[in-house]
């Protein structure tokens, strides 16, 4: 198994379906049920493990995911509403060691919880037309809706993956 990605790089079909979407959606819709499942029970010896060297711990993981729905979620919105706007990336590194990720996880979890909310209804939502719309970010350059809409849906799965490696070490 690949480490960093352990469910593989993201994977976007060149024409994305209505059945694509759903399933992203889907994913999106069911991941803080998932999440809290794997999370809720856990110790803070537990919730501080890794799952490599140097990697993020559980918490911050946790954290980070809230911390990157809540910018994707921006992103979307404003390529949706604005024509080709360039997006700024953000640090995760020093987001991930900011003081408000030694909170309890369920902060973030109610965090995703609404976030992912809206995402899965303004989704539900998306035309033709609105998932070929493109925003430009700053590092990584052209993308378009449908893109970031499966990026939304894989990047949770990707970091429950690493949760998961951690703890089974």
């Amino acid at each position: 198994m690949n480490v960093t990605f352990p469910i593989g790089k993201l994977q976007v079909p060149d024409k994305v379906t209505a059945e694509n979407l759903q399933e992203w959606l889907k994913e999106i819709e069911t991941y803080t049920n998932r999440l809290r499942e794997v999370v809720e029970p856990l110790s803070d010896v537990e919730l501080s493990k890794t799952y490599n060297d140097g990697s993020w711990t559980v918490r911050q993981l946790v954290h980070h995911v809230a911390d990157s729905q809540l910018n994707m979620y921006q992103r979307l919105k404003l390529a949706l509403t604005d024509e080709n706007p360039t997006v700024p990336a953000f640090d995760q590194d020093k987001w991930a060691i900011q003081p408000d990720t030694k909170l309890p996880v369920e902060s973030s979890i109610k965090m995703l919880e609404g976030i992912n909310e809206r995402i899965v209804c303004l989704g539900a939502s998306l035309t033709e037309e609105q998932l070929d719309r493109v925003f430009t970010h700053q590092e990584n350059g052209e993308l378009t809706v449908a893109t970031k809409v499966a990026k939304l849906a894989w990047h949770e799965e990707h970091h429950l993956a690493h949760i998961k490696l951690a703890l089974s070490k």
